[in-house]
């Protein structure tokens, strides 16, 4: 495979500082994801661009084969980078995928827009039968469980942090709903929508992001107290302000 030359080494030494990826609170290789994503866009290197390898993104930044392995596969599904196996193969950046908007977030997914739609638009169709059911079959371990993802959410560092965590937030409330039916195709489009990437547009501020999170603590609320009217109040509420 070929090697990092010259200025794509140094940049990527700066980008992908050891330091950095050691503090945020996602998993390492989150981290290195997030931070290949951000030298792609600083450096902006456009389709076909050649990136570097997996032993030198290794080298410079310390991390274990494995976690680098995870990070560039995290970046292959999610459509940022082609790997190109072989002599002269290495890390590509991949052509630029399709932008599906929800509301203020900007989500980006390999394969055809319409198909993430759909899924959104599926998604949304099942919330509320999904969301009041899980009041009425809820659990204290459910609860706890639905709590620990809302501390997920209020910690995020990133958005795309922010909307992954809200993906697991839904997933376990789906997970709670004993109509297994239901339950399948709403599971099916989280799993669709959770593999692409979240981006805020230029209007999201701290304001907009706590509301987003209160949101999310008001439906969790309306489940722990198996109110089905608050739990319908809250997904309305959810569905208004969504992205």
């Amino acid at each position: 495979m070929a090697h990092i030359t010259g200025d794509v080494q140094k940049s990527t030494e700066t980008d992908l500082p050891r330091l950095a990826l050691q503090t945020r609170p996602l998993s390492r290789a989150e981290q290195l994801a997030e931070s290949i994503r951000e030298a792609i866009r600083e450096r902006e290197m456009s389709a076909g661009d050649f990136f570097g390898t997996l032993e030198s993104i290794r080298e410079n930044t310390g991390l274990a084969r494995t976690t680098v392995s995870e990070a560039v596969t995290l970046l292959r599904d999610r459509g940022v980078l082609v790997v190109k196996p072989g002599r002269g193969g290495g890390l590509f950046v991949a052509a630029t995928t399709p932008l599906v908007r929800l509301r203020h977030t900007l989500m980006s997914f390999e394969g055809d827009p319409v198909t993430a739609a759909d899924a959104i638009e599926l998604r949304e169709s099942l919330e509320e039968l999904i969301a009041v059911k899980a009041a009425a079959h809820r659990r204290a371990a459910d609860v706890s469980e639905l709590e620990e993802i809302l501390v997920e959410m209020r910690t995020a560092e990133t958005w795309d942090g922010f909307m992954q965590a809200n993906w697991h937030l839904h997933a376990k409330i789906a997970a709670i709903c004993p109509n297994a039916m239901a339950r399948s195709v709403y599971e099916s489009t989280l799993g669709f929508l959770s593999g692409g990437h979240a981006e805020q547009d230029d209007e999201v501020d701290e304001t907009y992001w706590g509301m987003r999170v209160a949101v999310h603590e008001e439906l969790v609320a309306a489940i722990a107290a198996g109110d089905a009217d608050a739990t319908r109040a809250a997904v309305a509420a959810h569905a208004s302000s969504r992205g």
